[in-house]
């Protein structure tokens, strides 16, 4: 699995990123917040989620682990896919968005493109407790300054989705089982055991 990709911006066309990785080009959809840290010919790297589908493998990138990790909480929305959690980041920073929810600020995230009152009711109440627990710091980069073991995670984490478990009841069980600087197959393990393997 891929939990971040390093290489070189090639292009950048709205909405995606072209990055040249040992000769090889992989198209990464990107919010307009990472696209803004970004600059043709400069190496990056970005934090990765793989979106399986049966017609095809999408790729989605952030610069930074706050961005990846609202990103997957987005994805826990009733009704917000990858394309609907990528278009609320392009409108609202992080910072932003767990602002809005713990204020139940309905006005700001329908200001979103594309967020209706019905979605952003829904990301408010499914959020609430979640943005709660994971403070400003991100449960990422909480983990990877737990363990310097943040590819393992990242690969778990990219696993145990392809397997079809949502970010919301993984990602709790890996922050704590990272600390003890497992590898990505034990991680899986350790989780799989802790939800009885479904």
């Amino acid at each position: 699995m891929i939990g971040f990709l390093r290489g070189t911006v090639d292009q950048l066309p709205p909405e995606v990123c072209l990055l040249d990785v040992g000769g090889v080009g992989y198209r990464v959809f990107i919010p307009a917040s990472t696209r803004d840290k970004l600059s043709c010919g400069v190496e990056t790297k970005l934090y990765t989620y793989l979106n399986v589908r049966e017609d095809a493998l999408l790729l989605f990138g952030f610069a930074t682990p706050e961005e990846h990790e609202m990103f997957l909480l987005l994805l826990n929305v009733t009704g917000v896919g990858p394309k609907m959690a990528l278009a609320i980041l392009s409108g609202m920073k992080p910072a932003g968005i767990r602002s809005a929810i713990s204020r139940n600020d309905l006005a700001a995230l329908t200001r979103i493109s594309g967020v209706g009152k019905k979605t952003a009711e829904r990301i408010v109440l499914e959020l609430r407790d979640k943005i709660g627990q994971i403070g400003s710091a991100g449960v990422l980069q909480q983990a990877a300054e737990a363990a310097p073991t943040g590819v393992a995670f990242d690969e778990a984490l990219a696993a145990l989705q392809a397997l079809g478990y949502q970010p919301g009841e993984i990602l709790p069980r890996l922050r704590k089982l990272s600390a003890d600087q497992a590898t990505a197959q034990e991680l899986i393990r350790l989780v799989l055991r802790e939800m009885g393997g479904r």
